[in-house]
C-alpha cells in the first residue's frame, strides 16, 4: 500500500471543503448578478437589483457620473430604499414590478433545483470520505469522488441558468434593467466548481489500485492495498 495515500487524501479532502463551503456561500446568497438601470441625468435616482437563487432586493439609489456624457446607477452599497422578496411569493398580476421579473423567477426555480442537487451531491461525498478514514473502508473514496464531481457539475449547469436568465432579462423590452455585473456570489458558484470538479477526479485517481510498476509485473503480483 502507498504509505503516502492517507496523506493525499486529507489534502485532496481540505481542498474539496474549500470548494464545498464556496458552494454553500454562492446558494444561500443573493449577489449573484447586479442589475441597473439608467439615469437620465446625475440628479436623477435610478433602479438597482441584486438577486441570487431564492430572492431580488431592488434599491431606488442616487446616479453618479461615470464620464463627461454617461451618467450611470450607483453601486447597490449607495443608501437608498430598500426592498427584497423571495421569488416564491411572486404570482403573475400582483403588480406592475413583480410582472417584469417573472422571467427570473423561472429561471431561479430551476437554477436552485439543480443547485440542491449539487449541494446534496457534496454532503454526500463528504459523508462517503469520512467513514473512509475508518480502516479497510478505502473503497468509500471511489463514490465520493463521483459525488464531488457531480456537485462540480451540477453547479456550473445551474450558473448557466443563471447566466441565460440575466442575459434574457436585459434582452428583453418588457423589463427595466439596462445594465449587468455578475457580483461576489456568481465567482463564489463558479470557484466551487472548478475545486469540486477537477479535485474530485484526483481524489477518484489515489482511489484507484495502484499500477504495475515495472513491465513484467502483473496487476495480481502488486502489493495488496490492506
Amino acid at each position: 500500500m502507498d504509505e503516502t495515500k492517507p496523506l493525499k487524501v486529507r489534502l485532496t479532502f481540505c481542498v474539496l471543503l474549500v470548494g464545498i463551503s464556496l458552494l454553500f456561500a454562492a446558494v444561500v446568497t443573493d449577489h449573484w448578478a447586479v442589475l441597473r438601470t439608467r439615469a437620465k441625468d446625475s440628479n436623477a435616482t435610478c433602479e438597482a437589483a441584486h438577486f441570487g437563487l431564492w430572492r431580488l432586493c431592488t434599491k431606488r439609489i442616487h446616479a453618479q457620473e461615470q464620464g463627461a456624457k454617461e451618467t450611470g446607477c450607483g453601486p447597490t452599497s449607495l443608501p437608498g430604499a430598500h426592498n427584497c422578496s423571495y421569488f416564491k411569493h411572486f404570482t403573475p398580476g400582483q403588480s406592475s414590478e413583480i410582472s417584469e421579473i417573472t422571467t427570473q423567477k423561472e429561471y431561479s426555480i430551476s437554477a436552485a433545483a439543480i443547485a440542491i442537487f449539487s449541494v446534496g451531491f457534496a454532503i454526500i461525498g463528504t459523508i462517503c470520505v469520512l467513514f473512509s478514514f475508518q480502516k479497510k473502508r478505502d473503497y468509500l473514496l471511489k463514490p465520493a469522488s463521483m459525488f464531488y464531481t457531480f456537485a462540480g457539475l451540477c453547479i456550473i449547469i445551474s450558473v448557466e441558468v443563471m447566466r441565460q436568465s440575466v442575459k434574457r432579462m436585459i434582452d428583453s423590452k418588457e423589463t427595466i434593467w439596462m445594465e449587468y455585473s455578475y457580483s461576489w456570489s456568481f465567482a463564489c458558484a463558479c470557484s466551487a466548481f472548478v475545486l469540486l470538479f477537477i479535485f474530485g477526479i484526483v481524489l477518484l485517481l489515489i482511489a484507484l489500485p495502484r499500477f504495475p510498476q515495472n513491465p513484467w509485473e502483473t496487476c495480481m503480483d502488486a502489493e495488496p492495498e490492506h
